[in-house]
């Protein structure tokens, strides 16, 4: 019975203190004491991490290679791949060849970082070359499938010569420099037809004006002329009269 007795009044002295401990340091002391009471039972404790994701992983499953106006982005998963897709460049691509046997080419979009250290635009823009010259530009028709659904890209890539090989391992791409540069030659050509068009403008308009000064230039001298036979006729008139009044003069 003492025994019995002493044990209700250590309960009752444990009680309070429980009580007056906060939820959390509460949660602590229960905790701890299981693990101190019951050693190896701690598995039970642990959380199921299974179902845990972190923003990267969100992003790869709500990703999408190119945002239409149609795609709806009404959940927080969708927009964060949404705002991820509003941050890439696409202006270039990056493509991995490691299957190029196999016709197999995977593409994204550049990321900022790769958009300063000049990677697939001033160096070659497969995955792992580090290639910087010899560069030249492909239009590829790239083909994938999105949410169920198969689609097709027309995209741009920037790749040396040993991977434009790789690229045209199947058949061939259509390259886009040549195209600028015929297109550059022929705007050169009909730059040079409008300069030739003007020059010949100018020396007919300079021909021109020289030919009216000298049609004016001639019609002074014409007109000077008139007024100088007139000035010496009406000069030699009054000469004449004079002289006829001289011998009138006489007579008298």
């Amino acid at each position: 019975m003492l025994q019995h007795c002493e044990g209700v009044s250590r309960s009752s002295q444990i009680e309070p203190s429980l009580s007056s401990l906060s939820t959390y340091d509460l949660h602590k002391r229960l905790i701890n004491e299981y693990i101190l009471c019951r050693k190896g039972s701690t598995s039970t404790l642990k959380r199921n991490t299974s179902q845990d994701k972190c923003d990267i992983d969100v992003i790869r499953e709500n990703h999408r290679f190119l945002w239409n106006e149609e795609d709806s982005a009404d959940t927080w998963e969708t927009r964060l791949a949404k705002k991820y897709y509003d941050k890439l460049f696409k202006e270039y691509c990056i493509c991995d060849l490691s299957h190029y046997k196999e016709n197999k080419v995977a593409m994204r979009w550049r990321t900022e970082q790769e958009v300063v250290i000049g990677k697939g635009q001033f160096g070659c823009g497969e995955k792992h070359c580090t290639e910087a010259s010899g560069l030249r530009s492909w239009e590829v028709n790239f083909g994938y499938r999105e949410q169920g659904e198969k689609r097709n890209a027309l995209v741009k890539v920037r790749l040396c010569s040993g991977c434009s090989d790789k690229l045209n391992h199947h058949h061939k791409r259509k390259e886009v420099g040549r195209a600028k540069s015929k297109k550059r030659r022929s705007d050169s050509v009909h730059e040079d037809i409008k300069k030739r068009k003007v020059s010949d403008a100018l020396e007919k308009s300079e021909a021109e004006e020289s030919n009216t000064e000298e049609k004016g230039d001639e019609e002074e001298r014409e007109e000077g002329k008139a007024w100088r036979e007139n000035g010496e006729a009406a000069e030699e008139k009054s000469r004449d009269d004079e002289f006829q009044d001289y011998l009138e003069e006489l007579l008298l």
